[in-house]
């Protein structure tokens, strides 16, 4: 049996991860090749899921943790994907807020399934709102040092580093970025991309393909760091049914709950990671989202649906306490309801805040087991 690709996209919260691997999985299908996704958080009802699915994707998801930390669910998940699709490329999508993935998932990959995989470069997406805050040094960089630190991180162990967004940027923001990053990490590669767009899929697609000693920049990391800068994080997953008499447009809805929370989070001061809402019926989806706090609610994918239903999942990382941010969702949910006239109805809502990184390996590049002690 011939092996799988195994490809993994990270980057942090809102960088894009999602929309590059819907464009990834399209292109390669185009190519004739059979893909499988996997996705990643650390509750159920994640939005990456279904809006991968409804692309007409094959996706197996790994919740309730990390992928280091449930390693060996990632790994059985990745089997139930071989044996029901046969992919000739996997493609993992890590949570937003994860680091230290080579130690603990490419490498124990590498050592324990070396005959399944073969492992192509890691490649990290940089976002560009919060990364031109943090790695210019900007005091007032959107999220507390330790944050940042995770986000620094993210980019150290790549392999290549992603800048995406390149069609919303002038060349003087590309040209500074690319400075930043050049400054901080001279010997990354800088490949620049629009996943939305599609412009350099063929050149990201290439250099997946490339075969050699990659997924070996192993961190040294602190992880009393990294899990405090998890936790500052507020983590919310909210599923709920919308019903009315008479139509209302799906995507007014998606953006009123979007630009609702954006209004309420920059009263509070809380700075957003990452909101994503979407919207499905009978065949027709939309996605809503909001990647920082001073950036605009985006309709990302319009469903251009007149509906009297939908099922709406709501995810949101914010930098609030996970009471104030349900309180927050809560509240932006019964706004619209009376912007449209609509019954919601809550099927199930979680508020929290992640627990401590504990993976269930590390290892370095020679396959001897690291500590995840500081």
């Amino acid at each position: 049996m011939s092996s799988i690709r195994f490809v993994m996209i990270g980057g942090f919260l809102g960088a894009g991860k999602t929309t590059t691997i819907g464009r990834l999985a399209a292109e390669y299908r185009n190519r004739g090749l059979n893909v499988g996704i996997v996705t990643n958080d650390q509750a159920d009802d994640l939005v990456d899921t279904l809006t991968l699915r409804e692309m007409g994707n094959a996706v197996g998801e790994v919740a309730g943790a990390c992928f280091c930390c449930n390693f060996d669910e990632l790994a059985n998940t990745i089997a139930e994907l071989g044996e029901k699709h046969q992919p000739d490329i996997v493609i993992a999508e890590p949570v937003g807020s994860c680091t230290d993935l080579v130690a603990t998932v490419i490498q124990p990959l590498v050592h324990l399934y070396d005959q399944q995989y073969e492992i192509a470069p890691y490649g990290v997406i940089l976002k560009p709102s919060h990364g031109r805050k943090i790695l210019s040094g900007l005091k007032n960089g959107g999220f507390s040092p330790k944050a940042a630190y995770i986000f620094r991180k993210q980019l150290e162990e790549a392999d290549f580093i992603i800048l995406n967004h390149i069609d919303r940027l002038s060349e003087d923001e590309i040209a500074e970025l690319v400075g930043l990053l050049k400054d901080s990490h001279p010997d990354i590669p800088v490949l620049k991309i629009s996943a939305r767009e599609g412009q350099g899929i063929d050149e990201l697609i290439a250099m997946f393909e490339q075969t050699g000693d990659f997924g070996h920049r192993i961190l040294e990391l602190d992880y009393d760091v990294y899990a405090e800068g998890e936790a500052e994080l507020g983590w919310l997953n909210c599923s709920f049914s919308a019903s009315a008499e008479n139509s209302f447009s799906l995507d007014d809805v998606l953006v009123s709950i979007v630009e609702a929370l954006r209004i309420k989070f920059a009263e509070i001061g809380g700075e957003t990671a990452h909101l994503k809402a979407i919207g499905l019926w009978e065949g027709f989806h939309g996605v809503a989202n909001l990647v920082s706090s001073d950036s605009a609610t985006e309709l990302s994918l319009p469903s251009d649906c007149q509906t009297h239903k939908a099922e709406i999942v709501v995810n949101a990382r914010v930098a609030i306490a996970p009471d104030v941010l349900d309180a927050q969702v809560r509240e932006s949910i019964a706004q619209t309801a009376e912007k449209f006239g609509l019954e919601c109805e809550m099927r199930k809502s979680q508020s929290f805040r992640p627990g401590r990184p504990v993976p269930t390996h590390r290892y370095d590049r020679d396959g001897n087991p690291r500590t995840a002690s500081p």
